[in-house]
């Protein structure tokens, strides 16, 4: 099972895939902390709780691939889990996964202020869906994986190269 995360400035979308990573499906919206970690605390309860072997969080980039002004705080977010995480944390490229979110949830009837409480829910599992796409026409791991900062064991500067896999 994997864990897909759209990061917000207010909200996080957090949804799951399935045991045999066919399907996603929405988990909940976290609110975006203004400080402290609750926000990252909640993500890693679901990777606890859902026993999940890898978290995908969406990178926001433009349509021509550069970075954006929420490019950062993705990073810093994904960074902020993968510091805590048992399992890997990639960042996957999520290029319009909120305008197709959006334009699903219009299709579907909801509209305006009652579409924004699910939006961040299903923009994390057009993220997932998409990296489970990813890697399954690839063979390879989706996105870029995110690693934790290095804790120095007295053993020298060496990058951490455990994918935890």
């Amino acid at each position: 099972m994997r864990l897909g995360v759209d990061v917000g400035k207010a909200r996080i979308g957090v949804a799951r895939t399935d045991p045999s990573g066919m399907i996603a499906t929405p988990v909940e919206t976290v609110p975006r902390a203004a400080s402290g970690s609750a926000d990252v605390d909640a993500i890693l309860g679901h990777v606890s709780e859902l026993d999940a072997v890898e978290v995908v969080v969406g990178l926001p980039l433009s349509l021509s691939g550069g970075d954006t002004a929420s490019t950062g705080d993705a990073r810093d977010f994904a960074a902020a889990i993968a510091a805590r995480c048992p399992v890997p944390v990639r960042l996957v490229d999520e290029r319009l996964s909120t305008v197709s979110a959006q334009t699903a949830l219009r299709a579907s009837g909801r509209k305006g202020k009652r579409q924004r409480s699910v939006i961040d829910q299903v923009a994390a599992v057009i993220i997932v869906q998409h990296a489970l796409e990813l890697e399954r026409s690839s063979g390879l791991p989706p996105g870029q994986l995110v690693s934790a900062p290095v804790v120095d064991d007295g053993a020298g500067d060496r990058p951490d190269t455990d994918e935890r896999r």
